[in-house]
């Protein structure tokens, strides 16, 4: 049903079942439910992915589908963790189409559906999106994050550096308006990659 494993992705521990997998736009439209519930489940929890809480299902679909679009156009990388044919988490990658940007790509939507949680899958999507993004010649991610949540540590741990905050940035669930942390990753590998200073 998916695709394959995302390119050089490490294979997980012995007790963990889940796989992480890069989607096609066919893929993706085949477990639309799940990705669907997904959204839903990690925006209903607070999560600050773009929408408030309580979330349609039409809206969490019509947010799917674009997003399938892009994958279809290869302007966008999408990776599941599944588990026995249900969507665990996801991660995306916008990939900067214009000539002096394509070195680049923002990751977005980092999400794990509340069941799955402390099982790694976050940090194994995390990797596996570095790896995808290598493998196409991208080189530096950006991501935001809203300050304080678990995903800003995450980051930290993967070796995200801050870039900066920026007050105010997106209303959450109860009204406020929350700050946003900006980061980013150089992946640069080996002598190849070596920047010129």
């Amino acid at each position: 049903m998916f695709g394959d494993a995302a390119p050089g992705f490490r294979a997980c521990e012995s007790t963990q079942t889940y796989r992480v997998e890069r989607l096609s736009a066919a893929d993706a439209g085949a477990c639309l439910d799940g990705l669907v519930a997904l959204l839903r489940d990690v925006v209903d929890g607070g999560a600050s992915v773009g929408f408030l809480p309580p979330l349609d299902p039409a809206a969490a679909a019509e947010y799917w589908v674009a997003a399938i679009r892009a994958v279809a156009a290869g302007t966008r990388v999408l990776l599941a963790a599944v588990e026995d044919g249900a969507v665990l988490g996801s991660v995306q990658a916008d990939l900067a189409p214009m000539p002096n940007a394509r070195h680049r790509a923002e990751v977005m939507k980092l999400m794990v559906h509340s069941v799955a949680r402390r099982r790694g899958i976050g940090g194994a999507l995390m990797r596996a999106i570095e790896d995808a993004a290598r493998a196409m010649g991208r080189t530096l991610l950006v991501l935001d994050t809203r300050r304080g949540d678990a995903a800003e540590r995450l980051y930290e741990r993967l070796g995200y550096v801050r870039a900066g905050v920026i007050p105010r940035y997106a209303r959450g669930a109860a009204g406020s308006l929350d700050d946003t942390v900006l980061f980013y990753r150089e992946l640069w590998d080996g002598v190849a990659n070596v920047r010129q200073e």
